[in-house]
């Protein structure tokens, strides 16, 4: 479903020059999967998402979403996915049907299949009783729901969720990770973005680790265990940032030390 290869993106940054927000990543996620991205703030996580989704180029490196490249068919690509994310944004004058049908229309739902499609998911995410309430008037939660509905309305193949609990009460969150599951156990195809360790565990089939762009670790959560002698999550996750931290700082020390020396060598 979802193929990475080499992906990289970088930014002219003017006071520290080239930023690369991702280094090279490479990675699969297949039908009937929820794939994890999970790393702090800054990791590259949302980078990633977005060449993904085509709202970003890369630097470099390709990237297939059912067989379908982000870069030579992006219309194709943006027929294949739903985005769902924690600041998606709802139209202040309009209801919560008609941004679902406005987006159904969008992607060339006929009149009979999107009556059809929104019964069903009206239903699903239990939203008949906000059918007419504004945007400018819901809660975050109502917000949320929308933004699953419109995600979901062409019935794509693949779904991504960028840190989409942010911001969410536990109830609300509770019903969109089950959402989530539901969607996996469809068959669709999961790439969900979180900083949180536990729905990584509840949820994720496979979880990559990113740190500053880099995927430190990539596995199934068994198999990341039995790598890094660790069964806490957390635990690990924190010593494989602590070390790439330590590994940074010492070879930037080393790198200002040799200029220092330079320096003083010079005439």
């Amino acid at each position: 479903m979802i193929h990475v290869r080499d992906l990289t993106k970088s930014y002219a940054d003017i006071r520290r020059g080239k930023f690369v927000a991702l280094a090279g990543i490479s990675f699969d996620a297949h039908a009937g999967q929820i794939y994890g991205l999970l790393g702090p703030n800054g990791a590259g996580k949302t980078s990633a998402l977005r060449i993904l989704s085509t709202v970003l180029r890369p630097t470099s490196g390709s990237a297939r979403v059912n067989g379908y490249d982000v870069l030579t068919q992006p219309s194709l690509v943006r027929h294949q996915i739903g985005f769902v994310s924690c600041n998606t944004a709802v139209y202040d004058r309009m209801t919560a049907f008609e941004m679902v049908e406005y987006f159904g229309k969008l992607y060339g739902l006929s009149k009979e299949q999107l009556e059809a499609r929104m019964n069903e998911l009206f239903d699903r995410l239990q939203m008949h009783e906000i059918r007419d309430v504004l945007g400018a008037k819901m809660s975050t939660g109502m917000k949320q729901k929308v933004s699953i509905a419109r995600a979901l309305v062409h019935d794509p193949p693949v779904l991504i969720f960028d840190e989409a609990t942010a911001g969410l009460d536990v109830l609300v969150a509770r019903a969109l990770l089950k959402e989530v599951a539901q969607l996996r156990d469809a068959g669709k195809c999961v790439i969900f973005s979180t900083h949180i360790m536990r729905e990584a565990e509840r949820l994720c089939d496979r979880i990559a680790i990113m740190h500053r762009g880099h995927i430190l670790a990539e596995g199934s959560l068994d198999e990341l265990r039995s790598t890094y002698a660790e069964n806490d999550l957390e635990e690990l996750f924190f010593q494989l940032i602590s070390k790439r931290e330590e590994a940074a700082e010492s070879t930037g020390k080393s790198a200002a030390t040799a200029e220092a020396r330079k320096a003083g060598n010079s005439p």
